[in-house]
């Protein structure tokens, strides 16, 4: 038997979750810091990046997004890895990504001939829209991981980045026999909402009032009952489920009518439970979030809200923590929110305001700490809710993202395009010519008008309206989620500018330019 036929078959891999795995998976990343060290310091070195943008996660809790499996499209920022000469790069997705989307992001690579990127990529393909994690569906298909190992040079310069970790991730890793720079799958309970909870305590964090680790519907109305004991003035608490993304997985729950206390209380939020509960999913029920919950666990806690003429902001600080213990924080941004209640991720700013910029990043370094302790590795974000009461800002840390999320390649994509740096102490990102750069992205411009549009559409039109990325002026307009806008509708932009007014004015440029061109 050859070595294809043997690894395809499966007799040299050991079984997922076994402990055969988890000593080879600790072992592989014990390779982590040298590469590190050695590869990622110097721009020539060789290496490859396996890019797996695989969103393991719940799947009926993914499908409450428009359009959620374009989503592995958003790691294509990646592939500004190839203006370095010498490195590699290995992109796998569900489905093929038309090539006009791959040859949008290689026209942006800085000082890259087209020709010279194109062949260090290779782009490989599940061919598979089924609703099952993309990691899985590669597992599933043992001579796509031979191709993938394939396209590895050198497995000891290589490593494997995804957008989050569970033991798909672990699995694949082991079989392609490269390391995983992000957290090993053993921590993720850490950033489930209850995880995260004890985290920011750990920390010395403030958090809303709440209990978390809750099973089931009876826990969740005695948690509703308990804090309303604690509150009497509480109008309206949160349920969250513990793996819920991108505040899909919220519902609110008002007492307005509620009795005053004791075993009447307690009975009034058993009966209205059902029937009060408001979602932020639409198309939601109480019977299937119910089971949801049941399944996955959750939390409650107090819903922030801010009193007449008070300001409520939601704010994140992204971290990173490195195979050689460092500990960064990487960028601050504002949330823009939308929903029923607000709890839903739309889109950011960059930089976060400067009247609390620096508070909420030294929270967000507090709880990296405490997650470097804990030995987290990678990217991760932190996410507040920020009252302002008078002349200061109350801030309670409310989530923590152990992945990639929506603030991750915004700010990928404008550290590729522009080779600068943010400086924690100034709150700014600055290029290398020490202009500041500043930007608005979303993930969620959509319009029922945009259907139809062809990624060949959106590129005419961007250049015809000036709407792309200039690299010399190093500001401009650069967008992801392309894959999505003939369907769906849906598209997303980052938007960068020399000033946050210029970054907005890309954006509402970008809306009335696309606005105006669908509707001819």
């Amino acid at each position: 038997m050859s070595v294809l036929d043997a690894r395809v078959s499966g007799a040299e891999v050991p079984a997922p979750g076994s402990a055969e795995e988890l000593r080879r998976f600790a072992q592989l990343q014990t390779r982590m810091p040298a590469v590190f060290e050695g590869v990622f310091s110097n721009p020539r070195a060789d290496r490859t990046v396996v890019v797996i943008p695989s969103l393991s996660l719940d799947a009926e809790e993914l499908a409450k997004i428009s359009g959620v499996h374009h989503y592995e499209e958003r790691m294509l920022c990646m592939l500004m890895l190839l203006r370095l000469p010498r490195g590699r790069l290995v992109y796998v997705t569900s489905q093929q990504i038309a090539s006009p989307i791959v040859d949008y992001y290689l026209h942006l690579l800085p000082g890259i001939p087209f020709r010279h990127a194109r062949r260090r990529l290779t782009m490989l393909s599940c061919y598979d829209a089924s609703r099952v994690p993309l990691t899985q569906k590669i597992l599933d298909r043992p001579r796509l991981v031979e191709r993938i190992r394939a396209a590895i040079p050198d497995v000891r310069t290589a490593h494997m980045a995804c957008f989050n970790s569970t033991p798909l991730e672990r699995t694949l890793a082991v079989r392609l026999d490269i390391p995983l720079y992000g957290c090993d799958p053993a921590l993720n309970y850490l950033g489930t909402k209850s995880g995260g909870r004890e985290a920011f305590r750990e920390a010395g964090v403030p958090v809303p009032a709440g209990f978390e680790n809750l099973r089931d519907e009876p826990e969740v109305a005695e948690a509703l009952v308990e804090l309303r004991r604690q509150n009497p003035r509480l109008r309206r608490a949160v349920i969250k489920l513990n793996e819920g993304f991108s505040g899909e997985g919220n519902a609110v729950f008002p007492y307005d009518g509620a009795p005053e206390g004791g075993e009447e209380l307690a009975r009034w939020v058993r009966d209205e439970l059902p029937r009060r509960v408001r979602f932020e999913a639409g198309g939601e029920t109480w019977e299937r979030y119910r089971q949801k919950f049941a399944q996955m666990g959750g939390i409650v806690e107090s819903f922030v809200e801010a009193a007449g003429g008070e300001e409520i902001r939601s704010p994140s600080v992204q971290c990173r923590i490195d195979p050689l213990g460092g500990v960064h924080v990487i960028s601050t941004h504002d949330q823009v929110l939308g929903g029923p209640s607000g709890q839903v991720f739309l889109g950011c700013s960059f930089p976060a305001a400067a009247e609390y910029g620096r508070e909420i990043q030294e929270m967000g370094r507090r709880v990296a700490e405490v997650l470097k302790r804990r030995g987290v590795l990678g990217r991760f974000g932190i996410d507040f809710i920020s009252v302002r009461r008078g002349v200061r800002w109350e801030h309670y840390a409310i989530e923590i993202n152990l992945r990639k999320g929506g603030t991750t390649h915004p700010y990928m994509m404008l550290q590729f395009l522009t080779d600068g740096k943010y400086d924690p102490e100034e709150g700014l990102y600055r290029t290398p010519a020490g202009k500041p750069c500043y930007y608005f992205a979303s993930d969620n411009l959509q319009s029922p008008e945009y259907r139809g549009l062809t990624p060949d559409d959106l590129v005419d039109i961007a250049v015809d309206h000036g709407l792309h990325f200039d690299s010399a002026a190093q500001q401009g307009v650069v967008f992801h989620l392309i894959g999505a806008l003939s369907e769906y509708g849906k598209l997303g932009t980052v938007c960068i500018g020399d000033s946050p007014g210029s970054a907005t004015k890309f954006y509402r440029e970008t809306v009335a330019v696309l606005d105006r061109e669908a509707r001819w």
